[in-house]
């Protein structure tokens, strides 16, 4: 096959091409040839030397150059050109003014999220205690939230503002040293002065105690579950995993701190438990060590903080991630890789760090302080940035809770308010589905 041939073969592909182009007026940088309006002949006879002239001695004659320029306009010898190009460049549409640089910018600048600067909503909770190693205030699946006030816990529905008291210990039991709602949102653990660990049934016209758990030597200040496994840590420094449903519930005991447990929390997936202490140790651990019969090292031990850690709190994006923040002498949030145990980065809050919870919408973290400002802090992950700062409370920020959807975050403090702030969003913007009230407790003017 010749080139000829050849190329009439791939002519109407490429004309339609070329054609789609000038309608689209798109990618008009540059301009195809039009080979239909070339003659291939004339120009392998221009490329061969054709239009080299020999020499001539002596002067033509008028009629003899005459017949020369007539005979060069015949064959169309005067051109100057071996491409040919059918149609002029079309005009750009428009000029470009920026740079691709800022246009690129341009798109990808998010517009910053409106953080309300104060409190929803300020409650009234007089004889909360003042214990950093305490968690006094936890926020159910079930949209109720439970705080514990000196010898008693309530109860706030904030579907539609009711509150109730749940129960009241006698001072040989009381204090109440820690809460915690069971994922099904029917059963609260209460940890209590006296070691003992009581277990509630919540269901209204019906609350009642199911079961009070013992194992413990001393005060329970940090309570968090697995499933149907409770895992309680003490003042004694032990940490118990108890299995709710049966009546030998001790099912697992983890050995490693050496002062009382300030803080546990479980990893979503539930294979690793992060803990915190006095001694100012985070240890992981994994379910599987856990046992009855025998004591089992810690998978991770880290040693960094240098005031007790009872800020916990697991990456919602980054299951192998947990951040941890250290008290006055201290006052650093750590980002830890639970896999290898590394930290992966340490920022200076520069006040203690009370607690710690993750956006479960965007990569942001939010800390609770004490002195000086007592501040609530957002900050953005992974560059640590500072959003916003929320103030209103006037003592240390001890105990913070995050509402079920994940928007709305309560705080406690020794101020004895309650605060409500509406820190992550608002669910009606980002989720219209979504039918919450900002103010769960809208109808509720002071909690006793």
């Amino acid at each position: 096959m010749d080139a000829g041939s050849r190329y009439n073969k791939f002519l109407p592909p490429l004309v339609n091409q070329l054609s789609h182009k000038k309608r689209t007026r798109e990618n008009l940088d540059r301009f195809i040839p039009n080979r239909s309006a070339m003659d291939f002949d004339y120009a392998h006879y221009m490329l061969s030397g054709g239009k080299v002239k020999k020499e001539h001695y002596g002067v033509n004659s008028p009629s003899k150059e005459a017949y020369s320029k007539q005979l060069a306009e015949i064959f169309n010898m005067n051109r100057t050109r071996i491409l040919a190009f059918k149609n002029k460049p079309p005009h750009s549409a428009e000029r470009v003014s920026e740079s691709p640089s800022s246009i690129q910018q341009s798109k990808t600048i998010k517009k910053r999220r409106y953080i309300p600067q104060s409190s929803e909503r300020t409650l009234d909770a007089p004889d909360i205690l003042d214990d950093f190693y305490l968690n006094l205030l936890d926020w159910g699946s079930n949209n109720v939230l439970a705080i514990a006030l000196g010898n008693s816990v309530y109860l706030w529905d904030a579907s539609d503002g009711s509150a109730n008291e749940l129960l009241t210990v006698d001072d040989d039991f009381g204090p109440v040293t820690a809460v915690s709602w069971s994922p099904d949102g029917r059963h609260l653990a209460v940890g209590l002065n006296n070691s003992h660990v009581q277990l509630w049934n919540t269901l209204q016209g019906s609350s009642r105690l199911l079961r009070t758990l013992r194992g413990h030597r001393l005060r329970v200040g940090s309570l968090d579950w697995n499933g149907h496994i409770l895992t309680t840590g003490g003042m004694d420094s032990m940490i118990i995993n108890n299995d709710v449903r049966v009546r030998s519930h001790i099912v697992g005991t983890y050995r490693g701190h050496n002062q009382e447990i300030c803080g546990l929390k479980w990893s979503a997936s539930g294979q690793q438990l992060a803990s915190g202490g006095n001694d100012n140790l985070v240890h992981i651990w994994s379910i599987s060590m856990g046992s009855a019969n025998s004591t089992h090292q810690w998978v991770h031990r880290m040693t960094d903080h240098t005031a007790a850690v009872k800020a916990l709190s697991w990456c919602p994006f980054q299951s192998n991630m947990v951040a941890s923040g250290g008290g006055v002498g201290d006052q650093c949030i750590k980002f830890w890789n639970t896999n290898t145990g590394a930290c992966l980065n340490s920022v200076n809050t520069g006040s203690q760090v009370c607690s710690l919870l993750w956006n479960r919408h965007d990569r942001e973290l939010l800390s609770s302080h004490g002195f000086t400002d007592n501040q609530l802090t957002v900050w953005k992950y992974p560059s640590m940035t500072k959003i916003s700062e929320l103030l209103g409370h006037t003592s240390r920020v001890l105990y913070m809770a995050q509402s079920p959807d994940g928007y709305t975050v309560a705080t406690a403090a020794a101020d004895e308010t309650l605060r409500l702030w509406n820190v992550f969003g608002n669910p009606k913007e980002t989720k219209p589905v979504l039918k919450r009230k900002l103010e769960p407790f809208f109808d509720l003017a002071q909690i006793r």
